[in-house]
């Protein structure tokens, strides 16, 4: 018989997650006695799990009152949630359409780390074609929905996100070496969109660009992926894939609230 997922439970991760939830709307700080009170648990636990929390982010202690409240590690991660729910939910009709328009398979991708996350995608109809990967967590400098977004980041954070110059690789095609990476990643963010050719998987091209929210951050990449014998650099540029993607980035960018800034003459 199947244990109940209770059965597996961490008591010490329990008991964080019951002091993190003890703080609400009406009662934003809370002290250790009265926390030790409410959970029934001795002082020195609660301040142990307190410090922990503090550590991490997830709480921190307000020093004119020496009470603890919910710390900025908290709201990231409900942003993150929202952000990623709202993205997929409005990037479907766009996906769709996108994918009517230009005939091979589209996705939607955020960047986590140096992963990406495919979160969505509509997959064409054509019996070659390419796999959205929905859920699959991939390199990023592997892939266009990946390199597109790496290109907003400074080259201090790019280092921090790859520590080595040697990276790892998907195929014969992919980066090998962070500088290469770097130099890439400078023409991508001058053309606004970024190309993967067979990097990620053999015989598949991408192209994709970056999708920004009303922070006027950049919170996710839409793609078009499809076997190299379709996606051509001709097709590209004379068959108009390039306009249509930049269109469907904008449309799902102003979904999201971004608000683009129009440049003066």
């Amino acid at each position: 018989m199947k244990r109940e997922k209770v059965n597996y439970s961490i008591q010490s991760v329990s008991h964080a997650l019951d002091i993190l939830e003890s703080f609400t709307r009406t009662e934003d700080e809370l002290g250790v006695t009265e926390l030790s009170k409410r959970l029934g648990l001795h002082k020195n636990n609660v301040f142990r799990l307190l410090a922990t929390l503090e550590y991490r982010g997830y709480i921190e202690q307000n020093p004119a009152t020496e009470n603890y409240r919910l710390g900025v590690k908290t709201l990231q991660i409900g942003s993150i949630f929202i952000e990623q729910r709202e993205c997929r939910r409005q990037a479907r009709p766009i996906l769709e359409n996108l994918m009517a328009a230009c005939g091979e398979t589209t996705v939607v991708a955020v960047l986590r780390g140096n992963k990406i996350i495919y979160m969505d995608g509509v997959e064409t109809d054509k019996t070659v074609r390419a796999v959205s990967h929905i859920g699959a967590l991939l390199p990023a400098h592997c892939t266009a929905v990946g390199k597109v977004q790496l290109a907003q980041l400074s080259t201090a954070e790019i280092e921090r996100l790859y520590p080595d110059q040697t990276l790892s690789t998907l195929t014969d095609r992919s980066i090998k070496r962070r500088d290469t990476l770097m130099v890439e990643l400078k023409s991508v963010a001058d053309q606004g969109y970024s190309l993967e050719n067979e990097e990620c998987e053999a015989d598949v091209r991408g192209i994709s660009v970056a999708v920004k929210d009303y922070s006027k951050n950049v919170i996710a990449a839409i793609g078009i992926t499809a076997p190299v014998s379709r996606l051509t650099d001709e097709r590209l540029e004379k068959g108009g894939i390039i306009n249509l993607l930049r269109d469907s980035g904008q449309a799902l960018s102003s979904k999201l609230g971004f608000i683009a800034v129009a440049a003066r003459t």
